[in-house]
């Protein structure tokens, strides 16, 4: 992390960081949030998203949370930030960072600033990569898959609805450099938005970075657990302590260990954008019923610096029907018919070629949730939950193949079949529902950058 220490430091022996709620848009309670404000804290973070709901808002350039949720959260943050002159970090900001997304929720901000008065420096930072840089990138050996990614090429590159990289702390410390009241970052790795502050004023990096680890799940690390709810990080030269802002929440040992092996394939360490964290030698201390310090967490600078890459392409559209049966013959029977109905419906259709479309089951009560991996083979209940998902190239064709697939699964003459009404039950009419486009991630891999600013370009705008 070379650079890092340019900005004008403070010699700070602690700094604080409210972390007010799990993700931008989850709300958190005010009560909490004021508790926070009372600690006098130095910098209020938050992550505004998370791969975790899937390619299709990357890809659509959709939000997945809600604009007057978002419009909320932001609001009081941003009062709190003019109020006691301190700045308001989001990262990821409209959900998944690309270009489309920052924008969105700037244009919130702009409207809360309108609506309350408010004159805000605000910086920006761009971290959507247009695809011809990254071809360029490729082409020179710079991009890698990350496991378990195969091999990307220069058509997989193109097809790519939307790329985003995640950025380190090192474009959010240029924004705090350039004394803004508000920065919007656009994709960034997780800990950054928690770490940067502390980082630029000289604080050891591991240790920022496993304190932001930490609170961008606000407190999710707590006991009980909420993503709803606030937490605060206090960082000193040789250890962090979390608090969480709620009498109702405690930080545990075990909260707050377990916390840090989430999301982590490996449980001693976490790389991010320029090396790692190593958790080796962290230790974990109770102080009192409600507070965690942690010691220990260091950063190994890797010897490239790499950042990770995100795209998604699309691949069609899904048309689904939901179905039930609490026949005990179609139950025992289910991966025999499923067998069947596909042979009649490959049959029907022909004429369509592999890549056409896809036509899937999702079986709730057998194995809908971990599907092949389910351990449990044995069918115990007494009904089913059926899902036929058809992906297509077209929204037609695959409204056209998952009513053929229902209407034959419906009537569907099995060994044994008692009743000459329908097989399955439906809760909904109409029953085929069609989903609009569907998105896969595929681009998850590393990106080798000579500069850690180069792509993560930042403007400066006041309203």
């Amino acid at each position: 992390m070379e650079g890092l220490e340019k900005g004008e430091k403070r010699n700070l022996k602690e700094i604080k960081v409210l972390s007010p709620t799990a993700i931008l848009g989850y709300g958190f309670p005010e009560s909490s949030f004021r508790e926070g404000l009372k600690q006098e804290p130095d910098v209020i973070a938050v992550d505004g998203g998370s791969t975790d709901p899937g390619p299709y808002y990357l890809g659509a350039g959709v939000s997945f949370t809600d604009r007057e949720a978002v419009k909320r959260d932001l609001k009081i943050m941003l009062r709190a930030g003019v109020k006691h002159h301190l700045p308001v970090i989001v990262g990821t900001a409209g959900g998944s960072g690309g270009k489309i997304h920052l924008e969105w929720c700037f244009e919130i901000v702009k409207e809360i600033a309108r609506e309350n008065g408010f004159r805000l420096r605000v910086g920006l930072i761009d971290a959507e990569i247009n695809k011809d840089t990254i071809k360029d990138f490729f082409r020179k050996g710079r991009v890698s898959p990350l496991f378990p990614a195969p091999e990307t090429s220069i058509e997989e590159i193109e097809a790519s609805s939307r790329i985003v990289a995640q950025m380190g702390v090192e474009p959010i410390i240029q924004a705090l450099n350039e004394g803004v009241d508000l920065i919007l970052a656009g994709r960034a790795y997780d800990p950054s938005v928690f770490a940067a502050a502390p980082v630029k004023e000289g604080f050891p990096p591991g240790l920022a970075l496993h304190m932001g680890k930490i609170l961008e799940c606000a407190s999710i690390a707590a006991d009980p657990g909420s993503g709803s709810d606030c937490m605060l990080g206090i960082l000193y030269p040789d250890r962090f302590v979390l608090e969480p802002l709620n009498n109702q929440r405690r930080c545990t040992i075990t909260s707050v260990s377990a916390h840090t092996l989430y999301e982590k394939s490996d449980p001693c360490r976490l790389y991010g954008p320029g090396g790692m964290i190593d958790l080796s030698g962290a230790g974990f201390t109770q102080l009192d019923q409600h507070r965690v310090e942690v010691r220990g967490s260091k950063f190994i600078e890797a010897k490239k610096y790499t950042v990770k890459l995100e795209g998604a392409k699309r691949i069609g559209y899904r048309t689904l029907s939901i179905a039930g049966t609490r026949d005990l013959i179609m139950i025992i029977k289910i991966d025999e018919i499923i067998g069947e109905v596909s042979k009649i419906v490959r049959e029907n259709f022909r004429e369509l070629g592999e890549d056409d479309y896809n036509l899937m089951f999702r079986i709730y009560g057998q194995d809908g949730v971990m599907g092949p991996l389910e351990p449990v083979r044995e069918i115990k209940g007494h009904e089913l939950g059926i899902i036929i998902e058809v992906i297509a190239r077209t929204q037609e064709m695959a409204s056209t193949i998952c009513s053929f697939t229902r209407s034959t699964m419906l009537h569907y003459g099995y060994s044994g079949r008692i009743a000459t009404a329908g097989n399955l039950a439906f809760p909904y009419s109409p029953s085929d529902i069609g989903t609009g486009e569907v998105y896969e991630f595929n681009l998850h891999h590393l990106l080798e950058l000579e500069d850690p600013l180069a792509y993560f370009p930042l403007r400066v705008e006041t309203i």
